[in-house]
C-alpha cells in the first residue's frame, strides 16, 4: 500500500491572487480534497464578448478616450464599433 505524501498545509486564506496562483501553481489540488466543499450555483449567461485584435498605438488612442470619456475601453470599442457596423 503506497504511502500518503505529506503536503503543506493549506492556508486560511491568501494575501492577493498572486499569492493563490503561486500556491496552486506548485500544489496539486487533489491532495487537498478534504478542504473542497460542493456548492450549488445559477449562472445566467445573456452576453458574450469577443476577443479583437488591435494594434498597439489604436490601443493607446483607445485607452486614452476611454479615460477621458470616464468609460473603459472595451464599452468605448463596443459603442465605436456599433456606429460604424450598424
Amino acid at each position: 500500500m503506497p504511502k500518503k505524501r505529506a503536503h503543506d498545509p493549506l492556508p486560511d486564506e491568501f494575501a492577493s491572487c498572486e499569492e493563490a496562483a503561486e500556491f496552486w501553481g506548485t500544489h496539486d489540488t487533489t491532495e487537498y480534497l478534504d478542504a473542497f466543499k460542493t456548492v450549488d450555483t445559477m449562472v445566467d449567461l445573456r452576453r458574450r464578448y469577443y476577443e479583437v485584435e488591435i494594434e498597439q498605438d489604436v490601443a493607446k488612442v483607445l485607452r486614452n478616450r476611454a479615460r477621458k470619456g470616464g468609460t473603459t475601453p472595451s464599452r468605448l470599442a463596443s459603442k465605436l464599433l456599433r456606429e460604424q457596423l450598424l
